[in-house]
């Protein structure tokens, strides 16, 4: 099942609910280790892996996301599952239920990302290579520190490359709403998307969204990793009565 597209994050538990994770722009499949170890056992984490990078490294990367969506779709398992993508990678996801229609996830969580409809403004993918660098840096992540290694970086720079122009170049298509319900995640200092541009996910849904904002920025999911879990398990309708979590009590989910 996991094959040259996916990778489970973890054991398979019998019966329990599949998250489908899509990463963000230059991430890979592991870069939702630290989710998916929160979630164990009451989830079946797979993460895909893009072309171009760690053992995809020999492929080229694709720098078209409508391209990039379809390629996953046709490799997809099948259901149910739900959609976890960040960045990037909740874009992918979205298209990738898109192309799915009614066997599409039962619930789409879409991390850091503006909705669909929102028009970038960034075109970094045409940038230097410094310039590209310097990007990511300040948005911070703890994959950056390959950035500083000569020899890291020439191995990373054209999927990252590839996926900011994926990402930069995506156009939304006008087409018929997902019917499945959106949790929209975001750090509440997140430079690249306000709750103004997450709200605009109800456009893209009959069964309407979730907003939950959490301290942190633009890679907030590293610090509040556990936080997130337990929100995702509640959206998903998961009870664990016997895990202790302490949230933090100044934010909340709010229903729109």
């Amino acid at each position: 099942m996991e094959g040259l597209w996916f990778r489970r994050l973890g054991p398979d538990p019998p019966g329990r609910i599949r998250l489908i994770c899509f990463p963000h722009a230059g991430g890979a499949a592991g870069s939702y280790g630290a989710l998916a170890r929160a979630l164990s056992p009451h989830a079946d984490v797979l993460s895909v892996q893009y072309p171009g990078r760690q053992d995809r490294r020999n492929e080229p990367p694709v720098a078209d996301l409508h391209a990039l969506a379809a390629r996953i779709a046709d490799h997809l398992p099948a259901g149910p599952h739900a959609f976890f993508g960040h960045s990037m990678g909740a874009i992918v996801a979205y298209e990738v239920a898109r192309l799915l229609g009614d066997t599409g996830p039962g619930r789409l969580f879409a991390s850091g990302r503006a909705a669909p409809s929102v028009p970038n403004r960034r075109y970094v993918h045409l940038r230097d290579d410094r310039e590209l660098v310097r990007d990511v840096q300040l948005l911070g992540g703890a994959g950056n520190s390959s950035l500083d290694d000569p020899d890291l970086l020439a191995m990373v720079l054209p999927a990252l490359r590839a996926d900011y122009a994926a990402i930069e170049t995506y156009r939304w298509t006008p087409g018929p709403p997902l019917a499945c319900p959106v949790t929209v995640l975001l750090g509440a200092e997140d430079p690249l998307v306000g709750v103004r541009e997450a709200r605009a996910w109800r456009d893209h849904t009959t069964a309407g969204i979730t907003l939950r904002p959490y301290p942190g920025g633009h890679f907030y999911l590293e610090r509040q990793t556990d936080h997130v879990a337990r929100d995702l398990l509640d959206d998903l309708g998961v009870t664990e009565p016997t895990r202790p979590w302490t949230s933090s009590a100044s934010w909340h989910g709010h229903r729109t």
